[in-house]
């Protein structure tokens, strides 16, 4: 299944801020390299691409010296070439499920000694961290929340009172908003979704020391007969069994009255589903905690490049608070850096359930090749509605500890 995490969230492109850090931005000491920065990125349109271009000129100006922004056509593809070749691009994203890979490799420089490496959120710098290093500065995030169409949430009687904060509140509002031919929640059939209940009921995928995979514990085969309980009395669907390809569209759709979805939905309720009232609330406190997926994206600085400290440089401007929050203006993911959270809370209080999830929020363990044992799982958990949570969950242990071995 698609994974759909990085979804344009917001319309207009407002680059004011990034104006403004340009004139409190360190420049840097070595204005006579051979070379100019290369900076590759994965954009989710031209509203981000559009952003870099800001960004990376308002540091040239500074500098003095040009950084060449390359859009990916493929990221995954382009990066691995780039390092295979011994050319690869000075600076570039990087999510967090593939910095282990690359860390392992040597082909990602550290960035312990970044200016700035203090700023981000906790759980952000965990996320970019392999055996003590960190590989990546987080430049944004996004979490998962449970967004309510407000007019069915109504329609069923509901009142903001309602809104679940337990397992059993969800359960019993899901069954209250399935009616009129609407399903009362919809999700991914996907561990990038379903896996927020494994950390309510204090699962995980791994060991705290990340040595031991955890998938099949008593805890998530627990969460995982949770939800296939609500998908057997029809008051949850996934959004196979819907025929669309995330819970964003089945939700805009009106096939289901609530969706687990991160903040990229807002861009996608704006300009394809306008007519549809909805409200952001948090995810509902587990049997154990509160939990929820936390998505990062990073700049790494490739260990091969001769301009490291231009790429440094230039890698602590692009996540300082105004740039961040320029980014958040013109494509709608929030800030990495802690100090942004008030602006950013007083520009978008509607979507302030979305950054609570920082502070409760688990990312994708930092672990070699990971990405393609959740692909399997995401695989399996499509089945879950006529499969044994158990049996899915004992396949994915095996295979993530083998990668773990």
């Amino acid at each position: 299944m698609k994974f759909h995490w990085k979804r344009l969230a917001f319309v207009s492109v407002a680059v004011c801020a990034v104006a403004v850090a340009a004139a409190t931005a360190n420049g840097s000491s070595t204005k006579n390299q051979a070379t100019e920065p290369t900076a590759l990125i994965g954009s989710s349109g031209p509203a981000e691409t559009n952003a870099v271009n800001v960004a990376t000129a308002a540091w040239s100006k500074r500098s003095g010296i040009k950084v060449n922004v390359i859009v990916a056509s493929d990221l995954g593809q382009q990066l691995a070439q780039g390092f295979a070749s011994g050319n690869p691009p000075d600076i570039f994203y990087l999510g967090n499920d593939q910095v282990a890979t690359y860390a392992k490799a040597g082909d990602l420089a550290p960035l312990d000694k970044l200016a700035n490496v203090k700023s981000f959120y906790p759980s952000l710098r965990a996320a970019y961290t392999y055996k003590g290093h960190l590989y990546a500065a987080p430049k944004d995030f996004s979490t998962l929340g449970l967004v309510i169409n407000t007019a069915s949430w109504k329609s069923a009687g509901l009142k903001a009172k309602n809104y679940p904060k337990t397992w059993d509140q969800l359960a019993a509002v899901a069954k209250k908003l399935t009616r009129n031919g609407q399903v009362g929640l919809c999700t991914g059939a996907e561990f990038h979704r379903l896996g927020v209940f494994m950390i309510q009921n204090g699962g995980w995928l791994v060991s705290k020391n990340g040595k031991k995979a955890t998938v099949n514990s008593g805890a998530n085969v627990q969460a995982f007969n949770y939800v296939k309980k609500m998908l057997g009395n029809g008051s949850m669907k996934l959004t196979n069994q819907l025929g669309v390809g995330w819970g964003g569209e089945g939700f805009g759709k009106q096939m289901c009255a609530m969706t687990i979805e991160g903040n990229w939905i807002a861009g996608a309720m704006k300009s394809d589903y306008p007519s549809v009232g909805y409200k952001v609330v948090q995810l509902p406190h587990g049997p154990k905690n509160l939990g929820t997926l936390q998505y990062d994206g990073g700049w790494s600085m490739a260990a091969a490049s001769k301009n490291k400290t231009d790429a440094m440089s230039l890698i602590s401007f692009l996540t300082s608070p105004g740039v961040e929050l320029g980014n958040a203006k013109a494509f709608g993911v929030m800030p990495s850096v802690i100090s942004a959270k008030k602006k950013w809370l007083k520009l978008y209080p509607q979507y302030a359930s979305f950054l609570a999830g920082a502070d409760y929020s688990k990312s994708i363990p930092p672990v070699d090749k990971i990405t393609t044992v959740l692909g399997d799982f995401n695989t399996q958990l499509q089945a879950l509605p006529t499969t044994n949570p158990k049996t899915i969950l004992d396949r994915v242990n095996s295979e993530l500890q083998a990668i773990l071995s």
